[in-house]
């Protein structure tokens, strides 16, 4: 059985390989995850050598890190305990959004595939969790077919609608940021204009006929689909 830290480790990796929910990305550098999980780049060297010798990464040094097959099955298994426990706290226990992530940091090492499943099926087999980001099923495989629509609000053109899917980031510093903004899963986000200087997007929430300015920052980390007003 592996660690907490080790199981630690696979999830970043994951999540930083894989930014954009399933599809793959390049391979990524240690300073990525040392600044991923906040430590520093030695500490993060020595735990890749034992992730490597347990055949969980591909690793080599200066070259960057990949996950095997079998890294990549842990990894997703733990992301999946990770957002059906978020939802679970959500749903069921009435905690905000931008109370679950830590909480759901501890859960998620818990190992009981059956608890798992019977919470997954009491939840009604949800697809995403409360930050709309996907869940995996056991076999490790993503809903795609439901997220094939999906584009960044920095994508979107002056007067697009975005009915907003997922918000790509769980900190509570941001999801605080969009409560007092009022975006939420659901919310409809006009873009009115864009700023070349910046990158940044001046939108409407809601037909509130209220525009409020978002930075890059904040608008790469919203996904949703186009619709019509």
């Amino acid at each position: 059985m592996l660690s907490i830290t080790e199981e630690n480790y696979l999830k970043a990796i994951f999540t930083l390989s894989y930014p954009k929910f399933s599809g793959y990305s390049s391979e990524i550098s240690t300073s990525d995850i040392a600044k991923h999980l906040g430590i520093n780049s030695a500490s993060v060297s020595d735990m890749l050598k034992k992730l490597h010798q347990k055949q969980l990464i591909d690793y080599v040094k200066y070259q960057g890190v990949k996950l095997t097959d079998e890294g990549r099955k842990i990894a997703t298994d733990i992301v999946r305990k990770h957002r059906i426990w978020e939802t679970f706290l959500v749903d069921k226990l009435n905690f905000t959004w931008d109370e679950v992530h830590e909480i759901a940091e501890q859960l998620e090492h818990i190992h009981s595939p059956l608890l798992i499943e019977r919470l997954h099926q009491y939840l009604g087999s949800p697809d995403f969790d409360p930050h709309g980001e996907p869940i995996p099923d056991k076999r490790g495989l993503f809903p795609e077919d439901k997220m094939k629509n999906w584009i960044c609000l920095n994508s979107c053109n002056r007067q697009q609608i975005l009915e907003v899917k997922c918000v790509k980031d769980d900190s509570s510093n941001l999801l605080h940021f969009l409560d007092k903004k009022q975006i939420r899963i659901g919310s409809k986000i006009k873009c009115v204009d864009t700023n070349n200087y910046d990158d940044s997007m001046e939108v409407e929430i809601d037909f509130k006929n209220i525009v409020v300015s978002l930075s890059r920052e904040v608008s790469n980390k919203i996904y949703g689909v186009i619709i019509n007003e």
